[in-house]
Protein backbone atom coordinates (compact mmCIF):
# COMPACT_ATOMS: atom_id res chain seq x y z
CA UNK A 1 0.00 0.00 0.00
CA UNK A 2 1.69 3.75 -1.02
CA UNK A 3 0.35 7.14 -0.17
CA UNK A 4 -0.56 8.88 -3.41
CA UNK A 5 -0.95 12.45 -4.04
CA UNK A 6 -3.42 13.24 -7.22
CA UNK A 7 -2.68 17.10 -8.48
CA UNK A 8 -5.82 17.84 -10.71
CA UNK A 9 -9.56 16.97 -9.97
CA UNK A 10 -10.42 16.24 -13.50
CA UNK A 11 -12.04 13.03 -14.99
CA UNK A 12 -8.10 11.42 -15.41
CA UNK A 13 -7.00 12.65 -12.44
CA UNK A 14 -9.86 10.94 -10.57
CA UNK A 15 -10.16 8.12 -12.84
CA UNK A 16 -6.54 7.25 -11.79
CA UNK A 17 -7.34 8.44 -8.23
CA UNK A 18 -10.53 5.27 -8.01
CA UNK A 19 -8.17 2.80 -9.55
CA UNK A 20 -5.83 3.74 -7.08
CA UNK A 21 -8.17 3.69 -4.38
CA UNK A 22 -9.52 0.06 -5.57
CA UNK A 23 -6.00 -1.08 -5.26
CA UNK A 24 -5.97 -0.37 -1.23
CA UNK A 25 -3.40 2.58 -2.16
CA UNK A 26 -4.24 5.87 0.51
CA UNK A 27 -5.20 8.59 -2.08
CA UNK A 28 -5.26 12.52 -1.73
CA UNK A 29 -6.99 14.09 -4.80
CA UNK A 30 -6.19 17.88 -4.88
CA UNK A 31 -8.25 20.62 -6.64
CA UNK A 32 -8.49 24.21 -6.42
CA UNK A 33 -12.41 23.65 -7.15
CA UNK A 34 -14.25 23.76 -3.91
CA UNK A 35 -17.14 21.83 -5.15
CA UNK A 36 -15.41 19.37 -6.56
CA UNK A 37 -13.43 18.43 -3.71
CA UNK A 38 -17.04 18.82 -1.41
CA UNK A 39 -18.62 16.17 -3.66
CA UNK A 40 -15.60 13.74 -3.51
CA UNK A 41 -15.77 13.83 0.12
CA UNK A 42 -19.36 14.17 1.34
CA UNK A 43 -20.83 12.05 -1.47
CA UNK A 44 -18.21 9.92 -2.55
CA UNK A 45 -18.53 10.83 -6.64
CA UNK A 46 -16.98 13.17 -8.29
CA UNK A 47 -20.42 15.15 -9.80
CA UNK A 48 -18.20 17.40 -12.23
CA UNK A 49 -15.87 15.48 -14.18
CA UNK A 50 -16.86 11.53 -13.61
CA UNK A 51 -20.20 11.72 -12.58
CA UNK A 52 -22.18 8.01 -11.54
CA UNK A 53 -18.79 6.17 -10.40
CA UNK A 54 -18.61 5.35 -6.69
CA UNK A 55 -14.99 6.95 -5.46
CA UNK A 56 -13.59 4.28 -2.43
CA UNK A 57 -13.08 5.88 1.05
CA UNK A 58 -9.30 5.80 0.75
CA UNK A 59 -9.34 8.43 -2.04
CA UNK A 60 -10.10 12.27 -0.02
CA UNK A 61 -10.01 15.55 -1.32
CA UNK A 62 -8.52 18.54 -0.63
CA UNK A 63 -7.74 22.25 -1.39
CA UNK A 64 -4.70 22.43 0.13
CA UNK A 65 -1.31 21.31 -2.15
CA UNK A 66 0.74 20.93 1.38
CA UNK A 67 -1.81 18.86 2.39
CA UNK A 68 -2.32 16.60 -0.44
CA UNK A 69 1.47 16.05 -0.47
CA UNK A 70 2.54 16.00 3.09
CA UNK A 71 2.87 11.78 3.05
CA UNK A 72 3.16 11.03 -0.52
CA UNK A 73 5.10 8.80 -2.18
CA UNK A 74 3.61 9.25 -5.17
CA UNK A 75 2.68 12.40 -6.76
CA UNK A 76 0.80 12.29 -10.33
CA UNK A 77 0.17 15.50 -12.18
CA UNK A 78 -2.95 15.46 -14.36
CA UNK A 79 -3.65 19.22 -13.99
CA UNK A 80 -3.52 20.60 -17.76
CA UNK A 81 -0.53 20.87 -18.93
CA UNK A 82 -0.73 24.72 -19.30
CA UNK A 83 -1.04 25.21 -15.39
CA UNK A 84 1.90 22.51 -14.91
CA UNK A 85 4.57 25.27 -14.08
CA UNK A 86 2.40 27.19 -11.52
CA UNK A 87 1.43 23.98 -9.92
CA UNK A 88 5.15 22.75 -9.90
CA UNK A 89 6.34 26.46 -8.18
CA UNK A 90 3.71 25.93 -5.65
CA UNK A 91 4.54 22.19 -4.61
CA UNK A 92 8.00 22.81 -4.38
CA UNK A 93 8.04 23.28 -0.63
CA UNK A 94 6.30 20.55 -0.10
CA UNK A 95 8.25 18.08 -2.24
CA UNK A 96 10.82 15.31 -1.62
CA UNK A 97 13.80 14.00 -3.14
CA UNK A 98 12.40 10.60 -3.07
CA UNK A 99 9.13 11.22 -4.50
CA UNK A 100 8.19 10.25 -7.78
CA UNK A 101 6.76 12.29 -9.80
CA UNK A 102 4.20 10.96 -12.16
CA UNK A 103 3.26 12.79 -15.60
CA UNK A 104 -0.45 12.09 -16.36
CA UNK A 105 -0.81 15.28 -18.69
CA UNK A 106 -0.26 15.04 -22.64
CA UNK A 107 0.68 18.50 -23.50
CA UNK A 108 3.76 20.85 -24.45
CA UNK A 109 3.73 24.08 -22.51
CA UNK A 110 2.99 27.10 -24.94
CA UNK A 111 5.53 29.79 -23.61
CA UNK A 112 8.74 27.56 -23.86
CA UNK A 113 8.18 24.62 -25.89
CA UNK A 114 8.67 22.52 -23.10
CA UNK A 115 7.60 18.45 -22.61
CA UNK A 116 6.50 17.79 -18.74
CA UNK A 117 9.85 16.06 -17.76
CA UNK A 118 11.45 19.46 -18.79
CA UNK A 119 9.07 21.71 -17.19
CA UNK A 120 9.95 19.48 -13.94
CA UNK A 121 13.56 19.41 -14.52
CA UNK A 122 13.64 23.04 -15.18
CA UNK A 123 11.20 24.28 -12.04
CA UNK A 124 12.62 21.03 -9.50
CA UNK A 125 16.01 19.82 -10.66
CA UNK A 126 17.55 23.26 -9.04
CA UNK A 127 16.42 22.04 -5.61
CA UNK A 128 17.59 18.08 -6.15
CA UNK A 129 17.39 15.81 -8.89
CA UNK A 130 13.53 14.22 -9.21
CA UNK A 131 12.26 11.30 -9.86
CA UNK A 132 10.35 11.68 -13.23
CA UNK A 133 7.71 9.01 -14.59
CA UNK A 134 5.35 9.60 -17.76
CA UNK A 135 2.03 7.81 -17.70
CA UNK A 136 0.64 7.73 -21.44
CA UNK A 137 -1.36 5.34 -23.58
CA UNK A 138 -4.85 5.23 -24.52
CA UNK A 139 -6.74 5.71 -22.18
CA UNK A 140 -10.66 7.51 -21.68
CA UNK A 141 -11.26 7.73 -18.03
CA UNK A 142 -14.71 6.98 -18.06
CA UNK A 143 -13.43 3.67 -19.95
CA UNK A 144 -11.23 2.48 -16.94
CA UNK A 145 -13.38 3.43 -14.59
CA UNK A 146 -16.16 0.91 -15.58
CA UNK A 147 -13.57 -1.93 -16.06
CA UNK A 148 -13.13 -1.92 -19.91
CA UNK A 149 -9.85 -3.49 -20.05
CA UNK A 150 -7.04 -0.94 -20.69
CA UNK A 151 -3.66 -0.74 -21.42
CA UNK A 152 -1.13 1.83 -21.16
CA UNK A 153 2.56 2.94 -20.35
CA UNK A 154 5.13 4.33 -17.90
CA UNK A 155 8.27 5.59 -19.01
CA UNK A 156 11.50 6.66 -17.23
CA UNK A 157 14.89 6.88 -17.81
CA UNK A 158 14.72 4.56 -14.28
CA UNK A 159 13.55 1.07 -14.81
CA UNK A 160 13.24 1.63 -10.95
CA UNK A 161 11.14 4.13 -10.78
CA UNK A 162 8.95 3.06 -14.16
CA UNK A 163 8.48 -0.44 -12.48
CA UNK A 164 7.34 1.25 -8.66
CA UNK A 165 4.90 2.66 -10.99
CA UNK A 166 4.17 -0.26 -13.11
CA UNK A 167 3.70 -2.36 -10.06
CA UNK A 168 1.63 -0.13 -7.79
CA UNK A 169 -0.69 1.66 -10.41
CA UNK A 170 -1.61 -1.95 -12.78
CA UNK A 171 -4.89 -3.01 -10.64
CA UNK A 172 -7.67 -5.43 -12.91
CA UNK A 173 -8.54 -4.02 -15.67
CA UNK A 174 -5.67 -1.46 -16.15
CA UNK A 175 -2.44 -2.67 -17.63
CA UNK A 176 1.01 -0.64 -17.88
CA UNK A 177 3.75 -1.72 -19.81
CA UNK A 178 6.85 0.36 -19.05
CA UNK A 179 9.91 1.51 -22.03
CA UNK A 180 12.76 4.27 -21.35
CA UNK A 181 11.81 6.36 -24.19
CA UNK A 182 10.46 9.47 -22.55
CA UNK A 183 11.04 12.02 -25.29
CA UNK A 184 9.17 9.39 -27.19
CA UNK A 185 6.27 8.78 -24.40
CA UNK A 186 5.25 12.35 -24.06
CA UNK A 187 5.53 13.97 -27.61
CA UNK A 188 3.51 10.79 -29.20
CA UNK A 189 0.81 11.66 -26.34
CA UNK A 190 0.91 15.51 -27.00
CA UNK A 191 0.67 15.82 -30.59
CA UNK A 192 -1.75 12.96 -30.87
CA UNK A 193 -4.16 15.65 -29.35
CA UNK A 194 -3.15 17.93 -32.61
CA UNK A 195 -4.05 15.07 -35.23
CA UNK A 196 -7.37 14.32 -33.31
CA UNK A 197 -8.89 17.93 -34.26
CA UNK A 198 -7.11 16.85 -37.95
CA UNK A 199 -9.52 14.18 -37.72
CA UNK A 200 -12.67 15.53 -35.78
CA UNK A 201 -12.33 18.21 -38.86
CA UNK A 202 -12.63 15.00 -41.27
CA UNK A 203 -15.67 13.74 -39.60
CA UNK A 204 -16.94 17.65 -39.35
CA UNK A 205 -16.69 17.69 -42.92
CA UNK A 206 -19.13 14.72 -43.57
CA UNK A 207 -15.83 12.68 -45.20
CA UNK A 208 -15.71 8.86 -45.07
CA UNK A 209 -13.40 5.91 -43.81
CA UNK A 210 -10.80 6.70 -46.33
CA UNK A 211 -10.17 10.03 -45.51
CA UNK A 212 -9.62 8.79 -41.75
CA UNK A 213 -7.16 6.68 -42.40
CA UNK A 214 -5.12 8.73 -44.36
CA UNK A 215 -5.15 11.09 -41.93
CA UNK A 216 -4.25 8.75 -38.93
CA UNK A 217 -1.75 7.18 -40.98
CA UNK A 218 -0.26 10.54 -41.97
CA UNK A 219 -0.65 12.16 -39.39
CA UNK A 220 1.58 8.98 -37.34
CA UNK A 221 4.73 9.59 -40.58
CA UNK A 222 4.61 13.34 -38.82
CA UNK A 223 4.37 12.40 -35.14
CA UNK A 224 7.33 10.18 -35.49
CA UNK A 225 9.44 12.62 -37.73
CA UNK A 226 9.01 15.23 -35.19
CA UNK A 227 9.66 12.57 -32.20
CA UNK A 228 12.88 11.01 -33.72
CA UNK A 229 14.11 14.30 -34.58
CA UNK A 230 14.59 14.78 -30.75
CA UNK A 231 15.95 11.24 -29.72
CA UNK A 232 12.60 9.60 -29.69
CA UNK A 233 12.96 5.65 -30.98
CA UNK A 234 10.49 4.41 -33.58
CA UNK A 235 9.27 1.96 -31.52
CA UNK A 236 7.81 4.20 -29.05
CA UNK A 237 5.52 5.75 -31.69
CA UNK A 238 4.34 2.29 -33.02
CA UNK A 239 3.47 1.05 -29.84
CA UNK A 240 0.53 1.85 -26.94
CA UNK A 241 2.04 5.74 -26.51
CA UNK A 242 2.44 6.41 -30.27
CA UNK A 243 -0.15 4.69 -32.62
CA UNK A 244 -2.44 3.30 -29.77
CA UNK A 245 -3.00 6.62 -28.09
CA UNK A 246 -3.66 8.27 -31.44
CA UNK A 247 -5.91 5.89 -33.11
CA UNK A 248 -8.34 5.97 -30.00
CA UNK A 249 -8.22 9.77 -29.66
CA UNK A 250 -8.46 10.08 -33.62
CA UNK A 251 -11.99 7.94 -33.84
CA UNK A 252 -13.09 7.71 -30.23
CA UNK A 253 -16.46 9.44 -29.35
CA UNK A 254 -15.12 10.44 -25.93
CA UNK A 255 -12.15 12.34 -27.84
CA UNK A 256 -12.53 16.12 -26.65
CA UNK A 257 -9.87 17.23 -29.27
CA UNK A 258 -11.47 14.94 -32.06
CA UNK A 259 -14.57 16.91 -30.94
CA UNK A 260 -13.59 20.19 -31.12
CA UNK A 261 -12.76 19.79 -34.69
CA UNK A 262 -15.34 17.99 -35.95
CA UNK A 263 -17.49 21.27 -34.95
CA UNK A 264 -15.14 23.54 -36.52
CA UNK A 265 -15.50 20.94 -39.53
CA UNK A 266 -19.12 21.87 -39.21
CA UNK A 267 -18.56 25.38 -39.40
CA UNK A 268 -18.89 26.71 -36.05
CA UNK A 269 -16.46 29.16 -34.33
CA UNK A 270 -13.19 27.66 -31.99
CA UNK A 271 -14.61 30.19 -29.16
CA UNK A 272 -18.06 29.10 -29.48
CA UNK A 273 -17.02 25.77 -29.49
CA UNK A 274 -14.65 25.92 -26.30
CA UNK A 275 -17.26 28.11 -24.58
CA UNK A 276 -19.81 24.92 -24.20
CA UNK A 277 -16.60 22.48 -22.78
CA UNK A 278 -16.26 21.71 -19.51
CA UNK A 279 -12.95 20.30 -20.02
CA UNK A 280 -9.58 21.34 -21.24
CA UNK A 281 -8.93 20.15 -25.00
CA UNK A 282 -5.08 20.06 -25.00
CA UNK A 283 -4.63 19.92 -28.61
CA UNK A 284 -6.23 23.37 -29.16
CA UNK A 285 -3.08 24.76 -27.00
CA UNK A 286 -0.70 22.36 -28.06
CA UNK A 287 -0.58 22.76 -32.10
CA UNK A 288 1.02 26.17 -31.29
CA UNK A 289 3.64 24.70 -29.37
CA UNK A 290 4.32 21.60 -31.74
CA UNK A 291 4.43 23.98 -34.98
CA UNK A 292 6.51 26.75 -32.68
CA UNK A 293 8.93 23.91 -32.35
CA UNK A 294 8.58 22.06 -35.23
CA UNK A 295 9.44 25.33 -37.36
CA UNK A 296 12.63 25.90 -35.24
CA UNK A 297 13.89 22.44 -35.50
CA UNK A 298 13.14 22.33 -39.08
CA UNK A 299 10.57 19.43 -39.42
CA UNK A 300 7.91 18.98 -41.98
CA UNK A 301 4.32 18.65 -40.49
CA UNK A 302 1.92 19.16 -43.07
CA UNK A 303 -1.50 18.35 -41.10
CA UNK A 304 -0.13 20.57 -37.69
CA UNK A 305 0.06 23.33 -40.12
CA UNK A 306 -3.32 23.36 -41.73
CA UNK A 307 -4.51 22.42 -38.10
CA UNK A 308 -3.01 25.58 -37.10
CA UNK A 309 -4.41 27.86 -39.85
CA UNK A 310 -7.68 26.72 -38.80
CA UNK A 311 -7.56 27.19 -35.32
CA UNK A 312 -5.42 30.57 -35.32
CA UNK A 313 -5.07 32.30 -39.02
CA UNK A 314 -9.02 32.04 -40.11
CA UNK A 315 -8.61 29.19 -42.75
CA UNK A 316 -12.06 27.00 -43.03
CA UNK A 317 -11.76 23.59 -42.79
CA UNK A 318 -12.61 22.71 -46.06
CA UNK A 319 -9.90 24.64 -47.65
CA UNK A 320 -7.78 23.09 -45.21
CA UNK A 321 -8.60 19.68 -46.56
CA UNK A 322 -8.51 20.86 -50.13
CA UNK A 323 -4.92 22.49 -49.72
CA UNK A 324 -3.61 18.93 -47.69
CA UNK A 325 -4.99 16.71 -50.96
CA UNK A 326 -2.99 19.46 -53.22
CA UNK A 327 0.45 19.08 -51.63
CA UNK A 328 2.88 18.29 -54.16
CA UNK A 329 3.35 14.46 -54.88
CA UNK A 330 6.07 12.71 -53.05
CA UNK A 331 7.95 9.19 -51.78
CA UNK A 332 5.61 7.66 -48.59
CA UNK A 333 8.49 7.87 -46.65
CA UNK A 334 11.09 10.47 -47.56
Amino acid sequence: MKSIAIIGGGSWGTALGIMAGRSGHVVRLWSRNAEVIASINEQHVNDAYLPSFSIPDTVVGTTDLATALSEAELVVLAAPSHATRGLLRQMLPSLRPEMILISASKGIENESGMRISELVMDEVGAHFKPHFVCLSGPSFAKEVVAGDPTAIVAASLSEADSAVVQQDLSFENLRIYRNQDVVGTEIGGAVKNVMAIAAGIVFGLGLGSNSVAALITRGLAEITRFATAQGARVETLMGLAGMGDLVLTCTGALSRNRHVGEQLGKGRSLPEILSEMHEVAEGVRTTQAVKQVSDRIGIEMPVVNEVHRVLYEGKSAAAAARDLMARPLREEWS
